[in-house]
């Protein structure tokens, strides 16, 4: 007897299933109808040099004004001899040589995500072809996408072992976050300390012509300056650019000629330095060449721009631009500044303004000044950028973002984000009022982003690239080979000014890891507390409910199953809209998701339930549009999807009973489904009114009429003129407000961290509504307390 209980148990089990299954089911056949032949977009010989052009206003300008400061921060003492310069030029050609030209320009830059760089676009990357996204909120359509680019592998291969071993563990996973965030917050460190410093070295060489100014007008002058140039950022990437491009190449051209003359007025030896035996014997003079190596570290400063401000240009424009133009004028430039210092050691100090003519000292200094605004300009739209990019993965709180150009998709600004940059600039310029404090903080920013992204790439080679493993070592070993010595240099200067950095890196850390927790696990209760289908098939009878007209849109976080929200309402409010849409926004780890690839619609329940579920796609790099636009484009796929619904057969009357037969068969005596009883002669139908009641089946289900708002539809046109007459009827957007508190018996960690870190974030954060673009008078709350 007991035995044929357990069957009978398993049985309904298996039905209730079935059910579930059939009722909600997975949205493989609509992703697969909306793939279409998307093609990154390419560009003209013609437009490419444009492009080039104008990525010297944006990417460049940080790179290019390092000849301000890099031999005072190199030297700051006394000079023993010219071999001595010689060997620090020779280590500034090969540093640039090997990382910006070698390691970026011409491996990292291929690494990006279609255009896109960053270590966030790194981590997409690996997302894609490694399941370690902390957010388990990827589905297999979501792979379908034309923009989802991905390999496989040989299960035997070394990719594969690879792969299993990163997504064997959540420890594993959790770290290669946590390394991702942690150059992500170095990166904002400098967009900070770039402008204070370029700014600072360019406005100094008012002391050159007039020594008796004090420190404290020059500090004014910068602070001037910069809160100008935070002021423009508004007016987006593609018009600065326009207004800095010809700034910086006048600059790129100044610097080379410069560079030209003093090598042959001063002396010519210096070009002993393209011999790296001089590397060798700069190292064997002792301690002091080790110290300096924070300072040479500063030639190579703004290369990390390079990536991350890709979103803004192309790969190609980039190449075209660093090879032809940057490249060949900063390493005249310096040659230039070491063979005059080395004819005339005490002016180290401001050697690029000492070693100009006099006719043409102010007009350098107005363009040395214009160009060091312009290297602001690379590190502030670098931060604009990962701040979008973290935002969308879950791991920044809701700001603003615009999009400050309608042609190139990458180029963004985030008020909120600018202005805190803007005090904090303003709070080291003033508060160090010294370009070499701020100068060993730049330098440690700068080479943690780096090493970050060596050992990103190390991954992304074996995974992404399928590279051999020998390409590999030789990859992280030349790129470690120079930028370990340079971080050993920048440690011994934390005390000096190198903390600056990681107390930023520290506050944002903390603040992005606990806002991904927060989200995390409020992903995760929902996950959890869904609401199953025979619960909403059973809301009639146990509550009454009337169709009120109109469309309710349930924004959830969820893409699959009814969030525990919905319930939470209805027991409040025991009636539901005669049309409902699940609408869940969700960002994938692709840079953009194509506007006909964005919408998957799927019915849930019985048609004349009028619930669908409505998944909108989005990437890091995408932008939730106006509410009208995106509210139209919805509707859109909705009736789209109800034609191809009618058209392709995929939901006739049989099938959606037939996992109610099988739940009738199931049960031969009275079965509980989540608390509503159910006979074995009992069947679920509609009454006019479209509530769910319990009526007593004729002979076979497969016979029964569905019934909705009294009769049933004839044509899929009769279907559509219900679904506009709701609409017209009005649409309320109905949003969760769900605040999440630590269980009593929580951590003391954990316990801060939800209760009082999170809920301040989320308190002071955009709601919502606001992302949506929600209307106040078509907005519904539902406010409910999660414990996790």
């Amino acid at each position: 007897m007991e035995t044929t209980s357990t069957a009978n148990e398993q049985t309904s089990r298996g039905a209730m299933w079935e059910l579930e299954r059939n009722l909600d089911q997975p949205m493989d056949a609509e992703a697969g109808r909306l793939r279409n032949m998307y093609r990154e977009k390419t560009y003209p010989t013609l437009v490419l040099l444009q492009l080039a052009f104008q990525s010297l206003g944006v990417v460049f300008g940080d790179l290019g004004t390092s000849p301000l400061y890099v031999f005072y921060n190199i030297f700051p003492r006394e000079i023993e001899d010219t071999e001595q310069v010689i060997g620090a030029l020779s280590l500034i050609i090969y540093s640039l040589t090997l990382i910006p030209l070698v390691k970026y320009v011409f491996i990292v830059l291929r690494a990006n995500d279609n255009g896109q760089g960053g270590t966030f676009a790194l981590y997409s990357l690996l997302c894609r072809h490694a399941k370690i996204n902390t957010i388990p909120n990827q589905h297999r359509t979501d792979e379908e996408l034309t923009t989802y680019s991905r390999h496989t592998y040989d299960e035997k291969s070394l990719a594969a072992k690879i792969k299993r071993w990163l997504e064997g563990h959540e420890i594993r996973k959790n770290v290669i976050l946590i390394l991702v965030l942690f150059g992500t917050c170095m990166a904002v460190g400098d967009g900070i300390l770039t402008p204070a410093i370029s700014v600072l070295s360019a406005t100094g060489g008012i002391q050159v012509e007039e020594p008796r100014m004090r420190n404290d007008v020059v500090v004014i002058v910068s602070v001037v300056i910069l809160i100008g140039l935070f002021s423009m950022q508004h007016f987006g990437t593609d018009k600065v650019s326009w207004l800095f491009a010809p700034i910086v190449f006048i600059w790129f051209i100044l610097i080379g000629i410069l560079g030209a003359v003093n090598i042959s007025k001063y002396d010519q030896s210096v070009l002993k330095a393209f011999n790296p035996i001089y590397v060798y014997r700069y190292f064997k003079r002792g301690k002091t060449s080790w110290a300096s190596l924070g300072g040479i570290m500063l030639s190579i400063t703004g290369t990390e721009a390079l990536f991350a401000d890709l979103s803004y240009f192309p790969v190609q424009a980039i190449q075209i631009a660093f090879t032809v133009v940057v490249f060949p004028c900063l390493l005249l430039q310096y040659t230039g500044q070491a063979a005059y210092i080395a004819q005339n050691k005490d002016h180290v100090s401001y050697a690029f303004y000492h070693s100009l003519p006099d006719s043409v000292l102010w007009p350098s200094f107005i363009v040395a000044t214009a160009a060091a605004v312009v290297a602001s300009q690379a590190t502030i739209s670098m931060t604009h950028s990962i701040i979008k990019q973290a935002l969308a993965l879950g791991c920044f709180p809701r700001v603003r973002i615009i999009h400050t150009s309608k042609k190139y998709l990458g180029q963004i600004y985030s008020p909120d984000i600018n202005w805190i940059l803007l005090i904090f600039c303003i709070a080291v310029t003033a508060g160090f009022k010294n370009q070499s404090q701020i100068a060993n903080a730049y330098g440690t920013a700068v080479i943690m982003v780096m090493l970050v992204t060596t050992f990103l790439m190390i991954p992304i080679m074996l995974l992404v690239w399928r590279s051999h493993w020998t390409l590999v070592i030789l990859f992280t070993a030349l790129s470690l080979l120079v930028e370990i010595p340079y971080f050993t240099a920048v440690v011994r200067k934390i005390d000096q000014g190198g903390w600056v950095p990681l107390v930023f890196a520290v506050a944002f850390l903390i603040i992005m890891y606990v806002w991904h927790y927060g989200t995390l696990k409020r992903y995760e209760f929902e996950m959890h507390s869904k609401v199953s289908m025979a619960w909403i098939l059973g809301l009639g009878p146990s509550l009454g409910l009337v169709r009120v007209p109109g469309v309710g849109l349930v924004y959830t976080e969820l893409a699959s199953g009814v969030p525990h929200i919905f319930s939470h309402f209805i027991t409040n409010l025991p009636a539901i809209h005669s049309t409902l849409v699940f609408v869940c926004v969700k960002y994938l780890p692709v840079y953009t998701v194509p506007a006909d690839e964005r919408f998957l619609v799927k019915r849930i329940g019985p048609k004349n339930f009028h619930m669908f579920r409505c998944v909108a796609r989005y990437g890091y790099k995408d932008i939730h549009k106006k509410d009208d636009d995106f509210e139209q484009m919805l509707f859109n796929s909705l009736m789209l999807f109800v034609r191809l619904e009618s058209m392709m057969e995929e939901y006739t009357d049989s099938d959606e009973y037939s996992t109610l037969e099988l739940n009738q068969q199931a049960g031969n005596a009275n079965q509980r489904i989540n608390g509503i009883s159910t006979g074995s002669n009992m069947d679920l139908s509609y009454t006019s009114h479209d509530s769910i009641i319990q009526v007593q089946s004729p002979n076979h289900m497969g016979n029964s009429q569905v019934m909705s708002s009294g009769q049933m539809y004839q044509t899929v046109g009769d279907e559509i003129g219900f679904l506009n007459a709701c609409r017209d009827a009005g649409v309320v957007h109905i949003l969760g407000n769900t605040i999440i508190r630590a269980r009593r018996d929580s951590g003391f960690i954990k316990k801060i961290a939800i209760n009082y870190m999170y809920a301040f974030l989320r308190k002071i954060c955009r709601e919502n509504s606001a992302i949506f673009n929600v209307p106040h008078e078509s907005l519904l709350n539902v406010g409910q307390v999660f414990y996790v």
